[in-house]
């Protein structure tokens, strides 16, 4: 199997961007293990998760937009921690999933006009011969405040979101997997923002592209 593609910087996967490679430095370990899970533990709670952040359209699907905004949404966070493996020469994609969380806040389900979360961004890495889900998605301050225990990545199983809280409440339920991708899959996300999320389908328009 090639790895030349996951291993690429493109240009949402922008592991050659200054602030990336400020931030590498705080990566630790010596195996490519330990440094997925650094990597891990660094996006999940040094950048917070904030979801409004998708008004900033196609900017902010970037990697190097969470570093610049100290906080991001799923998909560029997953963004970030694929980047972020590529430039420690971790192979690492892109995967996208429907999902309802079911912790939605009611301003945000009026605000996205549903409780339907279309492309919910994790990250897929090269580990030990085998690919393995994470999602360094909720930081843990957001984890405490929905009485959530936050995610945790040991490099061999798959993390993805919980079901339920501490409590047993529903908490995240996927719905499709779309696959992986090696890099930011545009057309699909602005295509899908159009029919999930009309009222948003302006802000992904390739022409309200703003440079940063």
């Amino acid at each position: 199997m090639s790895m030349a593609a996951h291993l690429a910087a493109t240009e949402y996967f922008d592991f050659t961007h200054p602030d990336i490679q400020a931030f590498s430095r705080k990566v630790s370990g010596s195996t490519p293990v330990e440094q997925a899970i650094s990597i891990y533990y660094l996006v999940r709670d040094e950048i917070v998760y904030n979801p409004y952040t998708l008004k900033d359209g196609l900017p902010s699907l970037k990697a190097s937009y969470c570093l610049q905004n100290n906080q991001a949404y799923c998909i560029p966070k997953a963004a970030l921690m694929v980047a972020m493996c590529r430039l420690h020469g971790i192979p690492a994609r892109l995967g996208l999933a429907d999902v309802i969380n079911h912790l939605s806040t009611p301003a945000l389900i009026e605000w996205l006009g549903t409780d339907y979360f279309a492309l919910h961004g994790y990250a897929e890495v090269w580990l030990n011969g085998q690919w393995v889900k994470a999602t360094p998605v909720f930081n843990k301050e957001l984890c405490a405040r929905f009485n959530v225990e936050p995610l945790s990545f040991d490099g061999q199983h798959e993390a993805i979101l919980q079901s339920a809280t501490k409590d047993g409440s529903k908490h995240m339920e996927y719905v499709k997997y779309h696959g992986y991708f090696d890099e930011m899959p545009v057309e699909f996300i602005q295509e899908t923002a159009a029919k999930v999320y009309p009222h948003f389908a302006d802000i992904f328009a390739t022409d309200n592209r703003m440079a940063r």
